[in-house]
C-alpha cells in the first residue's frame, strides 16, 4: 500500500519545480499558483501527520502568507492528541507549549492564532498547568466564560488571591448559568463563606428578570422559606402563566411582587391576547389597581393586540399612560391607528413619538399620510419632497403619493484605483485574498475584519472597492453599511448571476429585478450561505422547500451541496416564489412575507377587507418580515433603475391588499 506522507512529499516537490524560462511577472503569479497548492496539500496532511517538521517543508511555502496557518493547524491537531496528565506534565506537553508560545509571541492577536489560543488555554487548565496558564491569560483578549473561570481557579490554586473574591462575585451574578469550569473557583469561595442569602436572593433576581425560572429556583433552595417564596411565585408566572394569572384574580389578597405580577401578565397576554382583554378589568379590580398602575398592564394587552391586528387595541393603547410608552409602544400604537383607519389617532400618535421616531423617515411619511387624510394637503405635500430623497422603500411610496416617477440618488464613493491597489497589497489583505483562494472564508472574513478595522476612515471606503472587485459582494455590501454608506448602487448591486436570473426570469414570468432583490436580501450574493434554520444558498432555500418546489417543477430534487450552486438554486427558488405569488394571486408583498415567514403565516396576515399596501405592510407584526418585505421591494428598484438610469412609474405602488378568498386555500408551502 502507498505511504500517504511519501505521496504528500512527491506531490509538493513537483509542483515547486521550476519550469520552462517565463518572464518575470509570469514566474512570479506561477510560483504564487504552486505554493498555493502546497499550501493546500500540505493542510490536508495534517490530518495524517500533525508532527510534519518545519524543516521539510520546502522554503517557498515557508515564505508563503498563509505558512502560519499551516504551523497553527500542527499545533492544534498535536494539541489535541496530548493526554490529560494529572499532575505531572508529560514531556511531549512541555516541548508543544513552548512551540505554541512562540507562535503566539511572533504573532501577536492576529486571526491566525485564536482558535489556537483558546484551545491551548483550554489544554493547559485540563493539565492544571495553572503557572503556565497565569502568564498566558489575558483579560482582555480571552473573554470566554470558560476561559474567565479557568483564570479564577488558576489564582485560587497558586494562591494569588488578591481580589479574588471580587472578582468571583461578579463572575457567579450571572443571570444565566455558568459553565462547570466556573465549579472550582466557586468551591474555593464558598469555602470562606460567600455567597450569602443576600447575593444569592440578587441572583436569583436576575435570572427571573432574564426569563431564567430554573436557576432562580435552584437558587431559591438555599434561602429561607420567607425569601424563597416571591421568588418561586415569579417562576411560576413565568412557567405557566395561563395558570397562575387567574388564580392571582381569583385571590385578591394574595400577595404578589408587582414586577413578578407584571411579568407573568406580560407572558398571559402573548399566550393569549383575547383572553387578556377580557380578563384585564378582573385584573384591575382584584388588584385594586389605580389608573396608573393599570398602564403597564394596559399596555401588554394592547401591544398584543396590536401584533394580532384587533381592533381592540387602540382602546388599551388609550389607557396607557404616555411614561409607559417605550420606543415599541410608540410605534405599535401608530400601527393600531393605522390598521383601523384613524387618521385622528395615527396623526397624534406620531407627534407625541419622542425626536429620535418622529424624525425618522419611517415617521415622516406616516405624518405625511396622516396630514394627508385629514385635509393638510400642503403640509403633506412638504412632508412627502422631504422623504423622497432618503432612497427607501418610503421614499418609493412618497413619490408616488405625489404622482412622480422615481430615480434612486447615486452616491458613488469615489473609489481610487491606486489607493486600491495599494490596499491590496498590505499584508492583512494580501492574507485575505490568499484565504479566499483557498477557500478558507471564515479566516478570510476574520482577516478582513481586522485589516479593515486598522484603516482610517477614508482608506475604509476604498477598502470596500477592493472586496467589489475581487467579487466578495456580500463583504463589500457589509462592510459599506458598516460605514453607513448605501448608495453607490454601482458598486453595491452587483449582477454577478445574470445568465442564471435571466434564464429563471424567462422560465417564471418573474421581473429579474424582484430574482435579483430576493438573492441579495437572502445571502447577499453569497453562493454558499448558510442559515442557522437550515436554508442553505443564493435565495435561502430549505432543503425540503426545494424538493418540493423540483418535484413541482419536473426537475430532480437537488442535494445539499447542490443547493450551493448558482444553476441549481437560482432556478428553483425563483420557481418557489412564483409559487407564491400564484397562490396570493400575484400580489408582490404578501408573496415575498411569504418567502421569509412561511407562506401560512402571510395568509394569516392578509386583512380582513382591501387595505392600502403602505398600511398592510406596516402592520406586518414581525419586524424582520416586515423590514424584509421593504427591502425587497426597493431592492428591485434599484435594480430596474440600473438597468437603464431613467426614472420609473411608481404609481402601482398606491395599489391595495386584497383580503384573503373565501375558500382557505389547501396548498402548504
Amino acid at each position: 500500500m502507498p505511504n500517504p506522507l511519501r505521496l504528500l512529499t512527491l506531490l509538493l516537490a513537483a509542483l515547486l519545480a521550476p519550469g520552462p524560462a517565463s518572464r518575470a511577472d509570469d514566474d512570479v503569479d506561477a510560483t504564487r499558483a504552486n505554493v498555493r497548492q502546497v499550501f493546500q496539500a500540505a493542510m490536508a496532511g495534517v490530518r495524517l501527520d500533525p508532527y510534519a517538521p518545519p524543516a521539510g517543508d520546502p522554503e517557498a511555502l515557508q515564505r508563503y502568507p498563509l505558512y502560519p496557518y499551516l504551523q497553527a493547524a500542527r499545533l492544534d491537531a498535536r494539541l489535541a492528541l496530548l493526554p490529560v496528565a494529572s499532575g505531572t506534565q508529560p514531556p511531549a506537553g512541555a516541548a508543544l507549549d513552548d512551540e505554541i508560545a512562540a507562535l503566539l509571541a511572533q504573532q501577536g492577536d492576529r486571526p491566525v492564532t485564536r482558535a489556537l489560543r483558546s484551545n491551548w488555554l483550554q489544554s493547559l487548565a485540563e493539565r492544571k498547568d495553572w503557572e503556565r496558564y497565569l502568564a498566558q491569560y489575558s483579560i482582555d483578549r480571552d473573554r470566554q466564560a470558560v476561559l474567565r473561570c479557568h483564570w479564577l481557579a488558576a489564582r485560587a490554586a497558586r494562591g494569588a488571591t488578591a481580589g479574588l473574591v471580587d472578582e468571583i462575585t461578579t463572575t457567579w451574578l450571572s443571570p444565566k448559568s455558568l459553565p462547570d469550569a466556573c465549579d472550582p473557583a466557586i468551591a474555593w469561595w464558598q469555602a470562606r463563606g460567600g455567597p450569602d442569602a443576600a447575593l444569592i436572593e440578587r441572583r436569583a433576581r436576575l435570572a427571573l428578570e432574564a426569563g431564567e425560572p430554573a436557576l432562580a429556583r435552584y437558587l431559591a433552595r438555599s434561602l429561607p422559606a420567607a425569601k424563597a417564596a416571591p421568588l418561586l411565585q415569579w417562576a411560576a408566572l413565568i412557567e405557566q402563566p395561563a395558570r397562575e394569572i387567574p388564580a392571582l384574580i381569583a385571590a385578591p389578597d394574595r400577595a404578589v411582587e408587582p414586577a413578578a405580577l407584571e411579568d407573568g401578565w406580560m407572558r398571559f397576554s402573548r399566550a393569549d391576547a383575547s383572553a387578556a382583554a377580557e380578563r384585564f378589568p378582573e385584573l384591575v379590580q382584584a388588584r385594586r389597581l389605580d389608573a396608573r398602575a393599570a398602564s403597564p398592564f394596559a399596555l401588554s394587552v394592547a401591544l398584543t393586540l396590536a401584533w394580532s391586528r384587533d381592533s381592540r387595541a387602540l382602546d388599551f393603547f388609550r389607557r396607557v399612560h404616555e411614561d409607559d410608552l417605550d420606543e415599541r409602544g410608540h410605534e405599535w400604537r401608530a400601527r393600531a391607528a393605522l390598521w383601523a383607519g384613524d387618521w385622528q389617532e395615527a396623526a397624534a400618535a406620531v407627534a407625541a413619538m419622542p425626536d429620535v421616531l418622529r424624525t425618522q423617515t419611517r415617521w415622516q411619511y406616516w405624518s405625511a399620510r396622516a396630514s394627508e387624510k385629514l385635509g393638510n394637503v400642503a403640509r403633506a405635500r412638504e412632508l412627502y419632497a422631504a422623504v423622497i430623497p432618503t432612497d427607501n422603500w418610503y421614499a418609493v411610496h412618497a413619490a408616488a403619493r405625489l404622482d412622480r416617477a422615481y430615480a434612486p440618488v447615486l452616491e458613488p464613493l469615489g473609489l481610487d484605483d491606486a489607493a486600491i491597489a495599494a490596499l491590496a497589497r498590505e499584508p492583512g489583505f494580501e492574507r485575505t485574498r490568499e484565504l479566499l483562494r483557498v477557500r478558507m472564508d471564515a479566516e478570510a472574513a476574520a482577516e478582513w475584519r481586522d485589516a479593515i478595522e486598522a484603516l482610517p476612515p477614508p482608506r475604509q471606503v476604498q477598502a470596500v472597492g477592493l472586496a467589489s472587485r475581487w467579487g466578495w459582494h456580500h463583504q463589500a455590501i457589509a462592510s459599506a453599511a458598516r460605514q453607513k454608506l448605501f448608495n453607490d448602487y454601482d458598486v453595491l448591486y452587483p449582477r454577478p448571476f445574470d445568465d442564471e436570473v435571466r434564464k429563471a426570469s424567462r422560465r417564471t414570468g418573474l421581473p429579474e429585478s424582484l430574482i435579483y432583490a430576493i438573492i441579495r436580501q437572502e445571502s447577499l450574493f453569497r453562493a454558499d450561505a448558510a442559515s442557522s434554520a437550515g436554508a442553505i444558498g443564493l435565495m435561502q432555500l430549505l432543503p425540503e422547500t426545494a424538493r418540493i418546489t423540483a418535484r413541482r417543477t419536473g426537475v430532480p430534487a437537488p442535494t445539499r451541496s447542490q443547493l450551493t450552486e448558482p444553476a441549481v438554486n437560482i432556478p428553483l427558488g425563483s420557481a418557489f416564489l412564483a409559487s407564491l405569488l400564484q397562490r396570493f394571486d400575484g400580489e408582490t408583498a404578501p408573496a415575498t412575507a411569504g418567502y421569509n415567514a412561511g407562506p401560512n403565516a402571510a395568509r394569516r396576515w392578509l386583512p380582513p377587507a382591501s387595505m392600502d399596501l403602505d398600511v398592510w405592510t406596516e402592520n406586518i407584526p414581525f419586524n424582520e418580515t416586515r423590514a424584509y418585505v421593504q427591502r425587497v421591494a426597493w431592492h428591485a428598484v434599484v435594480f430596474d433603475w440600473l438597468a437603464d438610469r431613467k426614472p420609473r412609474p411608481v404609481k402601482d405602488w398606491l395599489r391595495a391588499v386584497r383580503p384573503p378568498p373565501a375558500a382557505e386555500d389547501s396548498q402548504s408551502g
